[in-house]
């Protein structure tokens, strides 16, 4: 388990980072790199061509008409070559753009649609697509450079430098195009949609600010303003820290968010609470909050546990009856909540340079997070001995793991569980067996 040391006293601890909407929002769409990939090429052909015609000029004017010759022949049979590569790279992009749609699907239908993001925010996807039309696009323009004049002395193209950039763009998509199907086959393994989970949970829970230091919501003192959600509704993915506490400090108050990162915000919502001074102004405050149509790990430590959930859900559904996938989930589970065990949770505290609190974040906490881990799972797990047996084995892990006064959830769950499963197994040896701890299962 990782080591984790909470900064002691009012010092200042570098804030997350501020999630940028216009980032997020190119990183959600297909369309901005193949854009950029098109312009760009055509940029780069625009100078491979004044290098060509450069390249003929100084040719002529040296009167080398012979190696001018042997580049027109030499430039005559690419043009086959390059006339080959336009035609088959529609069919490589129809290719690419099938695995994609394919993916996705079985990515929806066999884990959970939270994790189609993984699928749509893939770099090696959107490279290998705006390669391919960057070079479908290439083809066409060298092949408009081409000059019909067979004569040296009056030709004025030789696309030569042209070619070249067609053929090093075609292995620059073979390649790539070995990457993205081996990417997207990992990508279509549970193993590593669950692992790739993991790490972002890991790295969100790395980035928290320093909890509240007794724990707990501190005291502020009557609320003397409240700040309603202005704007379109959606789920809060973003809180700019930074902005807030600024915004606090110049005012001489104390703010205290609302909603968790997660929530769903209609307009008119209360998301900010005023401690000891009136509201500042709307247009000071604009920014500062960021909604969407979907959650994101940023900030968001629950996330990851929500998908690992429901994940295992869909395994033992009667649809997909994979407890096997189930079981892995829970692996990740455990894991993730044994990082979180020892680190504080509730509230956080974000300071500003002098030490004053200015800003009260409310965040998950270790029950709310023990219940979204494992409450779902379990009461569809009592028909599912491998997965009983494997959330058993988790719980003693965790009871091991975790402080003495956060272990009532965890006591609680495997009672429940005990229950649900004495109330189910039809003899005393399938009970037995079934309250048996494994972490694997059945092996």
């Amino acid at each position: 388990m990782s080591d984790w040391r909470v900064t002691q006293g009012p010092l200042p601890r570098r804030r997350p980072r501020a999630l940028s909407p216009l980032r997020e929002h190119l990183r959600d769409t297909f369309w901005f790199a193949p854009t950029a990939a098109m312009v760009g090429v055509f940029v780069v052909w625009l100078v491979a061509q004044e290098l060509d015609a450069a390249l003929v000029r100084a040719l002529q004017d040296e009167g080398d008409y012979e190696t001018l010759a042997e580049l027109l022949r030499f430039a005559d049979d690419a043009r086959t070559v390059v006339s080959a590569v336009g035609s088959a790279m529609m069919t490589f992009i129809g290719v690419v753009f099938s695995i994609s749609l394919v993916a996705v699907q079985m990515a929806s239908g066999q884990f959970t649609p939270r994790v189609v993001r993984l699928f749509v925010r893939s770099r090696i996807t959107k490279a290998t697509f705006a390669v391919f039309l960057a070079t479908f696009v290439l083809t066409l323009l060298v092949l408009t450079s081409y000059d019909s004049t067979p004569d040296p002395r009056d030709t004025t193209s030789v696309p030569l430098v042209q070619s070249v950039l067609t053929l090093a763009m075609v292995a620059l998509s073979l390649l790539l195009f070995v990457m993205y199907v081996n990417a997207t086959l990992r990508l279509m393994r549970v193993s590593h949609v669950i692992a790739r989970i993991a790490a972002e949970s890991f790295r969100v829970a790395a980035q928290m600010p320093a909890p509240a230091g007794g724990g707990g919501v501190p005291a502020l003192g009557p609320v003397t303003g409240w700040v309603a959600h202005e704007g379109r509704a959606g789920v809060l993915r973003d809180v700019h820290t930074a902005r807030l506490v600024r915004v606090a400090r110049r005012h001489g108050v104390v703010l205290r968010l609302v909603p968790r990162i997660g929530d769903f915000l209609v307009p008119g919502t209360p998301v900010l609470a005023v401690h000891g001074g009136q509201a500042p102004p709307r247009r000071r405050l604009r920014y500062t909050l960021a909604v969407g149509v979907e959650r994101t790990f940023h900030q968001d430590v629950a996330f990851g546990l929500r998908q690992l959930s429901d994940i295992g859900l869909r395994a033992l559904s009667p649809a997909v009856n994979d407890p096997t996938t189930a079981v892995q989930a829970l692996d990740r589970v455990v894991q993730i909540l044994a990082d979180l065990s020892r680190r504080p949770l509730d509230t956080v505290e974000h300071r500003d340079r002098h030490g004053a609190v200015r800003l009260v974040q409310p965040v998950p906490g270790w029950t709310e997070l023990v219940d979204l881990g494992f409450a779902e799972v379990r009461a569809c797990a009592v028909e599912a001995p491998q997965v009983t047996r494997r959330m058993l084995a988790g719980f003693d892990d965790l009871l091991r793991l975790a402080p003495p006064e956060r272990r009532e959830p965890l006591r609680r769950h495997r009672e429940l569980l005990r229950q649900a499963v004495e109330r189910t197994a039809p003899s005393p040896a399938d009970r037995a067996f079934a309250l048996s701890p494994d972490r694997q299962g059945i092996g």
